[in-house]
């Protein structure tokens, strides 16, 4: 399955939850998009709430069905918690970061930002969006003018939006530092993960 291109709109509608930024529309209509949409829904299987969950944090971190699955193998692999691991990868990939410390304004446009050479890692050019970052790893846009102004600009736009307290930031220098990694009450979202692990253990 590719990454979701269509109406962001029609998904929060469809989970009820902001999996994207919340707008008007959405707010306007709490009921699930279509025709059919008011209406009330039988009871949902174990299987339809586990293939919701994995939906909706698959469309919150922008991957596709491929690149996802793989993230959990990897996760269902390391020592611990399959969940707690699962949720780990997806905070220290480096377009996460990128988006959460505010270099870009939704996920989607941190990726490309990272595709198209804007960051650096310790100092090294890093182009791919899953590269796992560790405590330690300082991230910092080039010093490319084009880099630098998307980078302040979407600074500009996102300076009321909190940053992971376990990542500081130089905004001046366009630089943030991976202090530790996350905690499990850090990483807790409006999903359900072991639904998630459940499903894909089937």
């Amino acid at each position: 399955m590719s990454r979701y291109k269509g109406p962001k709109t029609r998904i929060n509608r469809r989970f009820g939850m902001a999996v994207f930024p919340a707008n008007k529309a959405s707010e306007r209509k709490p009921y699930p998009p279509g025709q059919h949409g008011p209406r009330l829904r039988r009871k949902k299987s174990e299987y339809a709430l586990g293939l919701d969950e994995k939906q909706k944090l698959r469309f919150m971190y922008g991957l596709g069905e491929k690149q996802f699955r793989a993230t959990f193998d990897r996760a269902k692999r390391k020592e611990g918690v399959t969940g707690d691991n699962f949720l780990l990868l997806l905070n220290t990939r480096l377009d996460s970061i990128v988006y959460v410390v505010g270099f870009a304004r939704t996920r989607r446009a941190a990726r490309q930002y990272v595709n198209h050479g804007h960051v650096k890692v310790n100092g090294v050019r890093v182009d791919i969006p899953s590269y796992e970052c560790k405590q330690g790893d300082v991230i910092e846009v080039c010093t490319g003018t084009s880099s630098r102004q998307l980078a302040t600009r979407s600074l500009d736009g996102s300076q009321y939006r909190a940053t992971a307290s376990w990542i500081s930031v130089e905004s001046d220098l366009l630089k943030a530092t991976v202090n530790r990694l996350p905690s499990k009450d850090e990483m807790q979202l409006d999903v359900n993960v072991q639904l998630i692990v459940e499903f894909y253990s089937r």
